[in-house]
């Protein structure tokens, strides 16, 4: 519910704050005293339009200020989503106007937009007055508070999953035929990337074996004489490596024979001969491999040939070439298995289908006992609350095609007077009939809405006397319930406030100046004395403490 609201700026009001309690809020006052600001700034709280004109004249900004607390549980997950701190138990919305006409919003001290305000405000309270926008008249609200009325909101969740079940189905099988398409189209081009790869048969990494072989072919006679040459050197009769570590060997045991430390370059030397003697073994091995062969390298060249073909058609390697063939052998299988495949999800979306078919009809059902139900429970309302020839009713226009939602909308419409022809309920009323009507559905809907706070304005617009006395009754049934703020110039819904504010303006400075004042006591006699014509009055004061009283 909403614990505080702080107003600054705004039209006539220069600084006030409202403390407000559970159950029934009323704000009186004179005509033009500036009640509606209170309305003019929850609005703003909740992702209204921000509009210069609200500016105090002389301020340079308008800020609405409001503690919403607890935070419902239906809040907590939106605030989540939206990024912003829902960690305490209140949550403070912040709204700035300046007289440049720029808006700036901040909840629980974040900056956030209006959007965020706006999708918050339909879970915090409901306006309802001649100028705001009621979530009551949305048809998404409508369609929630029958299914939640009707005990349907089990068959609503089964009718939605139905639905994406068989919209998955759908584009699963587009998607399917649109690639079979795409391959018949293409399939002659396809059958020949298969056939002229495997004509080749390219095996992955055979490029760099035969790039390796084309060097050895190419400059045999070359790799044959440095190996030769190699081998010459390490093993040559005078001048080789080999001879030269024999002498070596030689020098090393006379070394020994006059100092033995030098015994231990013994195996030095022994590695170095080992070693020495396999390289010059190796490179004559090597040399007698070599042999010249041009038709072994003219067979290599044309098999490298037909490669480099392969890989500027289909990629730049091997591992390319073959992924595109496996690619198109893909495609060509998918036009072979596709008519399987999609009789098969046809098979799954017919059965998909009739089960959505079922579920929208038991919502449906559902949904007509429930419209019936819910007309009959606001019609009883209807004459009490000053619409005698008011008529509410459920309509559910057929959809062509079952929806997320089902087979059917769901309309609120109302006959506001007798012969009148039944329209929506956002096009059937003024502001007082809206009231009264949202007032009614109010009380019909018992606490399916779930929206914490209800403000009503204009809400005894043109009634009195009777009429007065039931709106009053239900206004204070529903504030059993949830919290209500409501703008009043009936005595009779006035005294059964729990907390009642007088709205006065002044002239400060030279200009107009709106206050909220909590009523107690004698100062809430008098109030209800100059509602009911004269507070000076002795028998209007009498009659306003038996209100009180009763």
């Amino acid at each position: 519910m909403i614990s505080e609201l702080r107003v600054r700026g705004l039209v006539t009001v220069e600084d006030a704050t409202l403390g407000l309690a559970s159950g029934l809020n009323v704000l009186s006052g004179e005509t033009g005293a500036g009640k509606s600001m209170v309305v003019d700034a929850l609005a703003l709280l909740l992702g209204g339009r921000a509009d210069t004109s609200l500016i105090r004249p002389a301020a340079s900004k308008a800020i609405v200020e409001g503690v919403f607390e607890p935070i419902p549980k239906a809040v907590k997950p939106l605030l989540e989503e939206l990024g912003l701190d829902a960690a305490d138990e209140a949550l403070v919305i912040r709204r700035e106007i300046s007289a440049e006409g720029r808006s700036r919003a901040w909840v629980n001290g974040s900056p956030t937009t209006v959007t965020a305000l706006e999708q918050l405000g339909g879970r915090l309270a409901d306006l309802h007055g001649q100028h705001q926008t009621v979530s009551l008249l949305k048809p998404a609200t409508q369609r929630a508070l029958l299914d939640a009325f009707a005990g349907a909101l089990s068959e609503a969740r089964v009718t939605s999953e139905a639905f994406l079940a068989v919209e998955a189905i759908r584009r699963e099988e587009a998607e399917l035929a649109a690639r079979r398409d795409a391959a018949v189209k293409k399939a002659d081009y396809l059958r020949h990337v298969v056939d002229e790869i495997d004509a080749v048969k390219p095996v992955d990494g055979e490029e760099e074996r035969l790039d390796q072989e084309i060097r050895r072919l190419s400059h045999a006679e070359e790799l044959r004489s440095l190996g030769l040459r190699l081998s010459s050197v390490l093993d040559g009769e005078a001048e080789g490596a080999l001879p030269s570590l024999q002498s070596a060997d030689r020098l090393l045991g006379q070394l020994e024979r006059l100092d033995p430390t030098v015994g231990e370059w013994r195996a030095l030397v022994d590695t170095a001969y080992a070693t020495l003697d396999e390289l010059a073994r190796s490179a004559e091995r090597y040399a007698q491999s070599i042999e010249e062969d041009p038709a072994r390298l003219a067979e290599i060249n044309l098999r490298r040939n037909l490669l480099d073909r392969l890989g500027r058609r289909y990629g730049a390697s091997i591992a390319a070439v073959l992924a595109a063939r496996a690619e198109a052998v893909a495609e060509l299988d998918l036009i072979d298995r596709s008519d399987f495949d999609l009789e098969t999800l046809g098979a799954r979306r017919h059965a998909a289908e009739a089960a959505l078919i079922h579920a929208a009809r038991e919502l449906s059902a559902r949904r007509r006992l429930g419209g019936d139900k819910l007309a009959r429970a606001v019609n009883r309302q209807l004459s009490k609350l000053g619409l005698p020839g008011g008529r509410f009713e459920v309509v559910l226009p057929p959809l062509d095609r079952i929806g997320p939602d089902g087979a059917e909308t769901v309309q609120f419409t109302v006959q506001l007077n007798l012969g009148h022809e039944a329209r929506p309920v956002d096009k059937a009323a003024s502001g007082g009939e809206l009231s009264r009507l949202m007032l009614a559905l109010t009380v019909a809907l018992a606490r399916q809405d779930g929206v914490p706070t209800l403000v009503f304005d204009e809400i005894d617009a043109g009634i009195g006397g009777e009429v007065g006395r039931q709106v009053a009754e239900a206004l204070a049934e529903v504030a059993t319930r949830c919290q209500v703020l409501v703008i009043t110039h009936l005595p009779t819904i006035a005294a059964r406030a729990d907390r009642h504010l007088l709205v006065t303006k002044r002239a400060k400075g030279g200009v107009a100046t709106s206050s909220v004042t909590v009523l107690h006591g004698e100062d809430r006699v008098t109030e209800l004395a100059r509602m009911l014509g004269d507070p000076e009055s002795t028998s209007a004061r009498r009659h306003a403490a038996e209100l009180l009283a009763h």
